[in-house]
């Protein structure tokens, strides 16, 4: 019950505000316009008692129309001085009135600018964090396809068809332990390699046959589109530093390094040496 009377009175409260302006009205009236009535009055009883004792009000109805209007024109002159004084400033009041109006109008318009601004944000803020929860479901796959990419390649200089220096079994416990959430454990048994035997022989690993040149060159597309994608989702670059500074990403930057700067004695394309010895 309560809440239906304060809804009722601010719904007549409401009602009361857009009403119509009145310089009569309780609420806005101007001290000018009740001064101007009450010198209005005190000058029609004047002017009704000087004709009454001086004029007569017969002989007003007898005047000539030329008499008749001089006598009005100056009977109510200073009547229509004084309300055209007070309609000035009124009429500023009012002119005073508009412009707070208009300023209250521009601080609510920056106001909901600003709010506008908030909301861009958020909505950016919620998008890029849509981008990034998207980037991190696709992730993980390209990161197990990264790993059987390299896994490839491990197979083909340590495995039966290389030097055969990885036996079958530790080659199945890798893929095994690729397959329980380790996408990087061939990246990293290929950088110790890599590290240990040296920059010749590790081109050789890397770019030994056609078959190992081809898993390179697959490898760094499939990297390289990860990055893409991560710097998509990335505005300060944690990502992408976090990517490049992962197994997967030294084992990158290993290849290119071979790839633009081959050791002494070798050139891309050509496969003119045993891929498998160590010198």
């Amino acid at each position: 019950m309560a809440e239906k009377q304060i809804s009722t009175t601010e719904r007549k409260s409401k009602v009361e505000k857009q009403q119509a302006f009145s310089v009569l009205s309780d609420d806005t009236a101007d001290w000018r316009i009740w001064f101007g009535l009450t010198v209005s009055s005190c000058w029609l009883i004047v002017l009704s008692v000087y004709i009454s004792g001086s004029v007569g009000w017969a002989n007003i109805g007898d005047a000539p129309i030329e008499t008749l209007g001089n006598f009005l024109e100056g009977a109510f002159a200073p009547l229509a001085f004084l309300w055209l004084v007070i309609g000035y400033f009124l009429q500023q009041k009012e002119l005073s009135q508009n412009t707070e109006a208009i300023r209250m109008q521009h601080v609510e318009f920056q106001k909901s600018a600003d709010q506008a601004v908030i909301q861009a944000e958020a909505i950016k803020a919620s998008e890029l964090h849509a981008r990034r929860e998207s980037f991190l479901s696709i992730a993980q796959s390209v990161k197990e396809q990264l790993g059987a990419i390299l896994g490839f390649l491990y197979i083909s200089s340590q495995g039966t068809t290389g030097n055969g220096q990885v036996s079958n079994e530790r080659l199945s416990q890798l893929w095994s332990t690729m397959g329980r959430n380790d996408p990087e454990v061939f990246a990293r048994s290929l950088l110790e390699l890599l590290l240990i035997q040296g920059e010749r022989y590790a081109y050789k690993v890397l770019f030994g046959t056609p078959v190992r040149t081809r898993h390179c060159e697959t490898f760094c597309y499939s990297f390289e589109r990860l990055l893409k994608a991560a710097e998509d989702c990335d505005e300060d670059d944690m990502i992408k530093d976090s990517i490049l500074g992962s197994a997967h990403g030294h084992i990158y930057k290993r290849i290119l390094a071979l790839r633009d700067n081959p050791p002494e004695g070798f050139v891309p394309g050509v496969y003119n040496f045993d891929p498998d010895t160590k010198d």
